[in-house]
C-alpha cells in the first residue's frame, strides 16, 4: 500500500507541475528569468505513474491470502 499510496502523491505533484507549465512556461522574478520543466517530459511521467498506480491497484485486488489457524 505505501507504494501505491507514493506513487499516488508524485502523481499528483506531476498533475500540478503540468498545471503550472500550462498556465507559464517562463517567469521572472526580479532580474531573474526562469524557465519550467519541459512539458514533454513531465507529460510522459505522468503517463509512466498513471500506469504505476493503475498496475498496483489492480495487483492489489487479486491477492490471495492464507493463513494457518491456530487453537490456543
Amino acid at each position: 500500500m505505501e507504494r501505491l499510496d507514493r506513487a499516488k502523491r508524485r502523481l499528483e505533484l506531476y498533475y500540478k507541475a503540468e498545471e503550472a507549465i500550462l498556465t507559464g512556461q517562463e517567469y521572472t522574478i526580479g532580474t531573474k528569468r526562469l524557465r519550467r520543466a519541459d512539458l514533454e517530459d513531465v507529460q510522459s511521467m505522468i503517463k509512466q505513474l498513471e500506469n504505476e498506480v493503475e498496475s498496483l491497484q489492480a495487483s492489489g485486488k487479486n491477492r490471495a491470502l492464507r493463513g494457518i489457524p491456530l487453537d490456543i
